[in-house]
């Protein structure tokens, strides 16, 4: 599967650019890149997100324990790759039918949270369990949603194209051919998330993970993305960023559900 982004969606991490610079290498645009994975893995689907991005897979030399799926409803647009193995539990969670699939149910997830605040999109990586990986466009904001499970052990690379786009592949010698040493193995248990026209802060609850977050300016947009590597999967809650562990996110669950059942006794009294 191929994902390439421009940098009106996404910045490039600095890391990519730096490695880049250390060794120069020949690279190609990203319709290039688009171009040879089509020509070398049809039949191929793509799909053109106007200026924004591209989106492509192809099911050859694709592994029975990792089959890659594609699903787009209300210009939300999924690359999943993997296998979910809490798939049967998730869909009662958010009230799918037995036939949705792990691209749908991480579509249909992102949509959910999209639309409920306080919740991040994000929050939804707390919740999956399994080995894969997955690159999320949201037409309708402009934003990705890209993560790894915490142990990759579905391969995901990403790298920067000649043309300054960023671009997320499951495929190492396809992006080397187009983005030369600034490539490197998708962390894992990361995330990528970038979010047009909001602004994500990380407010650490100790301030011992400040390290494992770093906000980019994107260009040209009021907007930040926000690059986490912090495995397993941190929720994320409240305003900004907030990472949090498992047993911290029982003690603010009790919480809310505290703060709730207060509510409703008032509601009676009153």
């Amino acid at each position: 599967m191929l994902g390439v982004f421009s940098g009106e969606v996404v910045e490039v991490p600095e890391e990519l650019v730096v490695a880049g610079s250390r060794t120069p290498s020949p690279k190609t645009r990203a319709a290039e890149l688009m171009n040879r994975f089509l020509g070398s893995s049809a039949p191929a689907v793509s799909i053109q997100l106007g200026y924004l991005g591209h989106l492509a897979y192809s099911h050859t030399n694709q592994s029975p324990f990792a089959p890659r799926m594609f699903a787009a409803k209300d210009e939300i647009y999924c690359l999943f790759e993997g296998v979910l193995t809490n798939l049967g539990s998730l869909r009662q969670q958010y009230g799918l039918s037995k036939s949705a699939n792990e691209v749908v149910l991480v579509m249909e997830a992102y949509k959910a949270l999209r639309d409920r605040a306080p919740y991040p999109p994000s929050f939804m990586l707390a919740h999956l369990s399994g080995n894969f990986a997955f690159v999320l466009f949201d037409k309708s904001t402009s934003s990705i949603l890209v993560a790894s499970d915490p142990d990759g052990r579905v391969p995901l690379f990403w790298g920067i194209t000649a043309d300054g786009c960023l671009a997320f592949a499951d495929d190492l010698d396809l992006l080397k051919g187009s983005c030369g040493k600034s490539l490197a193995p998708f962390p894992k248990g990361g995330r990528v998330c970038g979010c047009r026209g909001n602004t994500i802060k990380r407010e650490g609850s100790d301030g011992a993970n400040d390290h494992c977050c770093r906000n980019y300016k994107s260009h040209g947009v009021a907007g930040y993305v926000n690059y986490v590597v912090m495995p397993p999967f941190p929720v994320c809650l409240c305003d900004g960023l907030v990472s949090l562990s498992r047993k911290a996110f029982r003690v603010v669950s009790l919480c809310s559900a505290t703060v709730l059942l207060l509510r409703f006794c008032t509601m009676i009294k009153s």
